[in-house]
């Protein structure tokens, strides 16, 4: 991944802001999602680490499969014996030397090979957990050599590609805050400020606060940014 991809802006708020009232922010991913083991099995190797990075389709973890892998042979092999079953019972159908019913058979023994052949082709195929996305390694949770049960959390990992400001102001504003409007966000980590274009806005304004959630994003790719800062939102009516 390239270095100052974006990162999302979140906005911690109890509640909608006073005008004039600072509006306080904080950097987060926009996606986030924790891989979990699909089968029962030795982890073999953790190719990325806390902190590193990844690309979409990469390799993150790998299990010992070799149970899994002789599974699947024995079940192709099996498959393969049936296919020759079936073309030669087929000839002697031709031929009259065998019934419909023994031809019938071998076709259904044929068609549970192929099924048993797929199960076992699905199970070796969740030997590997793929990246879900370009982005950044939490929290590894578990370690090479150690066994792992299906559902068991792996990694969390986060995509810090799309810097995005999500947070509430009253509704009122939206006589003249509209998709496309500029505002800035000043990080205290950094000591800069931040151009934001608001993306969307909300499709239900909350009748009790009188407020709306919209979303921003970041202009421009910044290095120097990272998920966990916070700051301040530049943002007041005109």
């Amino acid at each position: 991944m390239k270095a100052g991809l974006p990162v999302i802006i979140l906005l911690v708020l109890g509640s909608v802001p006073a005008l004039g009232q600072e509006l306080r922010a904080q950097l987060s991913p926009r996606d986030f999602t924790t891989l979990a083991a699909e089968i029962g099995a030795k982890v073999e190797r953790i190719a990325v680490r806390e902190g590193e990075r990844f690309k979409k389709g990469d390799t993150l973890v790998a299990f010992d499969c070799s149970i899994q892998r002789a599974q699947l042979a024995e079940a192709r092999a099996s498959l393969s014996a049936a296919d020759k079953t079936v073309a030669v019972n087929a000839r002697l159908l031709e031929l009259q030397t065998i019934g419909k019913l023994e031809s019938d058979v071998a076709l259904a023994e044929r068609d549970k090979a192929r099924a048993r052949e797929a199960a076992g082709a699905a199970v070796t195929a969740k030997c590997a957990v793929p990246a879900p996305f370009d982005g950044r390694v939490v929290e590894q949770k578990v370690r090479a050599q150690q066994y792992v049960q299906p559902g068991q959390a792996l990694l969390d990992v986060l995509d810090d590609s799309v810097l995005e400001l999500d947070f509430v102001v009253p509704s009122k504003w939206l006589v003249w805050l509209k998709p496309g409007h500029g505002f800035q966000v000043a990080i205290d980590e950094t000591g800069k400020t931040y151009p934001v274009k608001l993306t969307r806005v909300g499709a239900r304004i909350d009748p009790v606060s009188q407020s709306v959630r919209i979303t921003g994003a970041i202009g421009g790719h910044f290095p120097e940014l990272s998920a966990g800062m916070s700051g301040r939102v530049l943002l007041s009516p005109p």
